[in-house]
């Protein structure tokens, strides 16, 4: 019976966003086990399941954490003792410690390391220092990866051309279209009643982490700029994070408590996607992301920062708008622009949802097979 070690920095990336591959392991009968650090406490709704083993892990996501070396030594020993078929890693750290960890095993015992990069620190764009560091590591470690699977075309070219092993792209981690669709005008007005909403309000959503890098802080500032202009606006805040209070602050001092509305982390999320107008996303950095492509599987047109993440989704003015991540401006005028032509949300909807079928659950699972050889 095959044997496969996943491994990703934390135990809710896994429980995130790789559900399908498990079980596609799983009903080919093999044997799971996963090494991540437990943080499902902080995570309301996450959890794994249908596995049969889950070593808990010190990783820490910094390259400077002697944690790291503590996790190296352990998982190691993991990795000798169990002669795995497949060490399956994720996340920067994750893809780092392991593919060093198990060099032994894959050089002794022929175990095959896979390796998911959900977005190179190293892009178009990216700052020097990034290409300093982390793109010599990358390629030094593909020379120790069996199949080096990517999430965005920007990333697939790029290691076909500079990494010394198997490229694979697969259209990111698979949305879930029986949980992520589009309602009919009558279920979006009846959801928005059951959830507190009034039929007139205006919503925009914005989900992810509180944190610098998704940059709630210039839709907060946009949002009071436009709150004049639209009646009946609110912004839901999806998420928690280390910002939180300060964005709050924010809030409060721009007296826009009526507003903004903090939701916390929600597993009902696909309920705030529906009842939304516009999905909107100002992060600086993205891999490929999830909240986007879940809001575009449910017809929302999205407005979303210029990275490399969001421009492999986004065709600007086709399926939705890509601003720079800083113009708030631009950001004001195309809430205006979408609250005022509900025409315009309706096909840039339909446009973000045909370009985004490519990239669900049952698309993803058929790519995962062909890397794991299941026929």
């Amino acid at each position: 019976m095959k044997k496969v070690l996943l491994i990703a920095t934390v135990q809710s990336h896994i429980a995130q966003f790789h559900k399908p591959l498990i079980k596609i392991l799983k009903d080919e009968g093999y044997i799971v086990h996963l090494a991540a650090r437990n943080n499902l406490h902080e995570k309301n709704g996450l959890n794994l399941e249908n596995v049969d083993k889950i070593f808990d892990l010190p990783f820490n996501r910094s390259p400077l954490s002697k944690s790291n070396i503590v996790t190296y030594k352990m998982l190691k020993k993991i990795i000798e003792k169990n002669n795995y078929d497949v060490i399956h890693c994720n996340t920067p750290m994750g893809g780092v410690i392991t593919r060093v960890a198990a060099k032994h095993a894959r050089k002794k015992e022929g175990s095959k390391v896979y390796y998911t990069a959900h977005g190179f620190h190293f892009y178009k764009g990216a700052p020097f220092i990034n290409w300093l560091i982390y793109y010599p590591i990358e390629k030094w470690l593909s020379r120790y990866t069996d199949k080096l699977i990517t999430i965005t075309k920007e990333d697939y070219d790029f290691a076909r051309k500079k990494m010394r092993t198997n490229i694979f792209y697969i259209p990111g981690v698979g949305v879930d279209n029986e949980k992520y669709y589009s309602y009919s005008e009558e279920e979006y007005m009846e959801l928005k009643r059951k959830l507190g909403y009034s039929e007139s309000q205006f919503i925009i959503l914005c989900t992810g982490e509180l944190n610098k890098n998704k940059n709630q802080k210039t839709l907060i500032n946009a949002v009071f700029e436009v709150n004049k202009k639209i009646p009946n606006l609110k912004l839901l805040l999806a998420g928690n994070g280390p910002l939180e209070n300060e964005l709050r602050f924010l809030v409060k001092s721009l007296d826009m408590e009526n507003i903004v509305e903090f939701l916390g982390y929600k597993n009902n999320l696909e309920k705030y996607v529906n009842i939304s107008d516009i999905v909107i996303s100002m992060s600086y950095r993205e891999g490929l992301p999830l909240n986007i492509m879940e809001a575009m599987l449910c017809e929302k047109p999205v407005i979303t920062s210029l990275n490399r993440g969001h421009r492999e989704l986004v065709n600007n003015g086709i399926n939705g708008f890509l601003i720079e991540v800083n113009d708030r401006d631009i950001l004001k005028n195309k809430i205006i622009e979408l609250y005022k032509n509900k025409s315009l949300r309706k096909r840039l909807g339909r446009e973000a949802l045909r370009y985004i079928e490519t990239h669900t659950v049952s698309n993803v699972k058929k790519e995962l097979k062909k890397i794991y050889e299941i026929v």
